[in-house]
């Protein structure tokens, strides 16, 4: 791969090149990306849905909104400073090209920012949610109407394909999604294979799949045009990754390692002194113990503390990063970054307390639970309404419910798949109340 390539500023539809040296410096296709997607309802959504707690009524724990925003922040930084390096080894790209440091910084800024725009409510459980009703409930019926790839779409239903179906995909009127540059989309592409074969291989690259067979030929389109490697041959459409995205990535694991390990602090399902320990094992190398000891409240030492963390964990996804950086455009590099980080010990163990004190804390099972009743039911009530009407067996009710929907996902006039696919994209447009409010509204809770 080549970065010339990797950093297109092309959007779909273009009718003539994009050059970079041609760019207006005040307002860079790449931070046009950034602000197409916050001003987007999509990504305003995510202001009430579950980062960890669902539902929470505390005022200081993150939203997928704002967690994102974090995720953006760092990963800016990762950008600029990886930016400043390639330049340094390949300075054709400035001299030639025109490309600067704050190239990088935008674009994994922007594919940062939307990198969870696509998840549905309830966090990563309304996703096995949404798969849960096609492979083991009511939606199971629907398989033999089904391909294979269509089938396990839906069964495997995910937030990274949804984000690339909200940020790429063609609407009535409307080519191109968001009309993003196409170094941004590369950037953001973490899983560039289709659902099927199901992985295939250790690859990171190939864990999940990040496109639905609707979206397939944008998909091709836009790998090729950033010259991806093609990493599987037959009829199967697979990729290697954007070489930005593994900043991306790694913005996102510094983010929920350290902050979400932060969250469990502050709602104290985890001991402050035990917590600090381990963060203290962390930055080790760069704390101020004086400075540190001199902070009479847990927030401003839980606040150092982690400032010091997530820059120890920049600094070091930068270095792993540049090292690998030939692997990484060969499409040979198959980790993530902070799998080959030097405090790999130290994520692993912070890891391990979060799962075992946050994410599998009492709170938190709850109300899982009862986001997958709430999920199951706007499927299958919303489902069998759309079907019905495809039919011509439309009832009273179905069409009062058909009526309660965007216009977007009203159309019945398409196949079996894409109607269902709609479906699942409306219940992942949800925000968590929004959610709750709809669900109550189909069992008659509420007036």
């Amino acid at each position: 791969m080549h970065w010339e390539q990797l950093l297109s500023l092309k959007r779909q539809g273009d009718k003539h090149k994009r050059l970079r040296k041609e760019q207006d410096e005040t307002r860079l296709g790449f931070e046009v990306d950034y602000d197409r997607i916050i001003f987007s309802s999509a990504f305003r959504s995510l202001q009430d849905k579950t980062q960890v707690i669902p539902l929470s009524k505390t005022d200081f724990i993150h939203t997928r909104l704002t967690h994102s925003l974090e995720v953006s922040v760092v990963g800016r930084s990762l950008g600029r400073i990886v930016g400043k390096k390639i330049l340094e080894k390949h300075p054709y790209l400035k001299e030639v090209h025109g490309f600067q440091i704050n190239d990088f910084g935008a674009i994994v800024a922007a594919a940062a920012l939307s990198h969870d725009i696509g998840n549905p409510p309830f966090g990563h459980s309304g996703e096995k949610a949404i798969g849960e009703f096609f492979k083991t409930g009511e939606g199971l019926k629907y398989k033999s109407l089904l391909t294979d790839k269509e089938y396990q779409d839906i069964i495997d239903f995910e937030g990274n394909a949804n984000g690339f179906r909200l940020l790429a995909a063609d609407r009535v009127g409307v080519e191109g999604g968001l009309r993003l540059s196409y170094g941004t989309l590369g950037a953001f592409m973490k899983y560039p294979k289709e659902s099927l074969p199901k992985n295939p291989t250790n690859n990171i690259a190939d864990k999940k799949f990040g496109f639905f067979q609707s979206d397939k030929n944008a998909f091709a389109t836009i790998a090729e045009e950033l010259g991806l490697i093609q990493t599987r041959d037959g009829g199967a459409i697979s990729f290697s990754r954007h070489p930005l995205t593994y900043l991306v990535e790694a913005a996102d694991d510094i983010c929920y390692t350290i902050i979400d390990f932060e969250d469990g602090i502050n709602l104290g399902l985890i001991p402050e002194d035990f917590a600090l320990e381990y963060l203290i094992k962390l930055v080790k190398d760069s704390i101020n113990t004086k400075k540190y000891n001199a902070m009479a409240h847990m927030e401003d030492r839980l606040s150092y503390l982690r400032a010091l963390a997530i820059n120890t964990l920049i600094q070091d996804a930068v270095n792993v990063f540049i090292e690998n950086e030939e692997a990484i455009l060969k499409g040979e590099f198959h980790v993530s970054l902070l799998d080959k980080s030097k405090y790999k010990a130290q994520i692993d163990d912070i890891i391990t307390i979060s799962v075992n004190k946050i994410y599998r804390s009492s709170e938190v099972l709850e109300k899982e639970i009862a986001g997958y009743k709430i999920i199951s039911d706007i499927l299958n009530v919303y489902t069998k309404a759309l079907i019905n009407k495809k039919e011509h067996k439309t009832s009273n009710y179905d069409k009062l419910l058909i009526e309660t929907l965007p216009d977007f996902y009203k159309n019945t006039e398409d196949n079996l798949y894409n109607i269902l696919l709609n479906t699942c994209c409306y219940v992942a447009s949800l925000s968590d109340s929004a959610a709750v409010h709809i669900h109550n509204k189909i069992m008659g809770k509420q007036l």
